[in-house]
């Protein structure tokens, strides 16, 4: 990203904790930033009401603003979870029923998105930073994930997910999420089947892990809401 393009990101949006009046557009949100999901199985006004109340320092909002009007146009939400690397496989839904545990070694990426119009801006780049910064504040051991894969869409019908995933590691093809993710640093530790629905990557997710360089283990973990 160019610096005159990081000024107009960072004077045109700016990053917050989630707020309980947040809700409504944030729902909104998920309802434009993932026409594929059925509607049910995104997160509702309760959901981002709980989050403002349980954890929301880990949990951010980009407002953009364009002339006087001001409107939510992104989100990275999170929380504090006990997790094993080395078995993968899990669900979106079963990390959320463990629900947020103050004192867990790994901050979990439930959400990120970027609202249509405003993407392309250096937005995605933001959230991922903020989630970085309060992993390093509360030394935690890093952030997981499972990503999206939309472009296996383009694949599918020639290579299973196992190559079109090595690929895009490999830097041989393009894909619109994890390639990015892979930019901030975050590698790749399975892939996770009947992740969530999503039709157009017949369910799957990444597996997807950053570690915290500036994680001590000698310390302990500061229990944060």
């Amino acid at each position: 990203m160019g610096n005159s393009q990081l000024k107009t990101v960072m004077t045109n949006v700016k990053i917050v904790n989630i707020q309980p009046e947040h809700a409504p557009q944030l729902r909104q949100l998920q309802l434009l930033c993932f026409p594929t999901v059925p509607p049910d199985e995104l997160f509702h006004e309760e959901d981002f009401l709980e989050m403002a109340d349980t954890f929301p320092g880990g949990t951010f909002v980009a407002l953009g603003r364009e002339d006087t009007r001001e409107d939510i146009v992104g989100l990275g939400a999170g929380i504090y979870v006990d997790i094993d690397l080395a078995h993968p496989p899990h669900s979106l839904a079963e990390i959320l029923d463990k629900g947020h545990d103050p004192a867990a070694p790994w901050y979990y990426g439930t959400d990120i998105s970027v609202h249509p119009e405003w993407r392309g801006r250096g937005i995605g780049h933001l959230l991922y930073d903020a989630r970085k910064a309060v992993v390093r504040r509360d030394n935690r051991r890093g952030i997981v994930a499972g990503g999206f894969i939309p472009g296996f869409a383009n694949y599918k019908e020639t290579m299973g997910v196992a190559e079109y995933v090595k690929k895009v590691v490999a830097g041989e093809l393009y894909d619109p999420t994890l390639s990015f993710q892979l930019r901030h640093g975050f590698r790749v530790h399975g892939i996770i089947p009947n992740y969530m629905t999503v039709g157009n990557s017949d369910n799957f997710a990444t597996h997807i892990v950053w570690k915290n360089p500036a994680y001590q283990e000698s310390r302990e973990a500061v229990i944060r809401k």
